[in-house]
């Protein structure tokens, strides 16, 4: 694996950790709801989506 491809998932794995951190999830743990499901659950699973998402896109760079 490439140098560059090494540092964009390390920077990925940082910004995961900064994400979800107990600070800022704590910003989201409400009782609101936005179609029935709380925030909190909307942010954790997009927060990981997007991160399965952009890492995808790292390691096919990787492989082509």
């Amino acid at each position: 694996m490439k140098k560059r491809h090494q540092q964009k998932l390390v920077v990925l794995t940082v910004f995961l950790f900064l994400t979800l951190n107990i600070p800022l999830l704590l910003l989201f743990d409400s009782s609101e709801a936005f179609i029935g499901i709380p925030i909190f659950y909307i942010y954790i699973f997009s927060i990981w989506a997007c991160s399965i998402l952009v890492s995808l896109f790292i390691v096919n760079r990787y492989y082509e």
